[in-house]
């Protein structure tokens, strides 16, 4: 057996909004929790030692090697 948690939401009559695609041919055991909000997923923050001390040098779009280095392109 696999589970799987996905969080549904219904329109003003109770009917589901945006079903999820389900295989085909299974059986599905579902039980429904009324939530009066998602739950909050706790924000990570870094380290109080690291955090801030980091910097950025040089150009952060330009590849780290050339193109001919690259193995993928021969």
């Amino acid at each position: 057996m696999q589970a799987e948690k996905i969080y549904l939401e219904t329109d003003q009559h109770g009917r589901l909004l945006n079903v999820p695609a389900l295989p085909p041919n299974v059986k599905l055991e579902a039980i429904f929790l009324v939530l009066d909000r998602l739950p909050q997923t706790k924000r990570r923050k870094p380290s109080p030692l690291i955090a801030g001390k980091g910097k950025l040098t040089g150009d952060i779009m330009a590849p780290a090697a050339a193109e001919n280095e690259w193995d993928a392109l021969q």
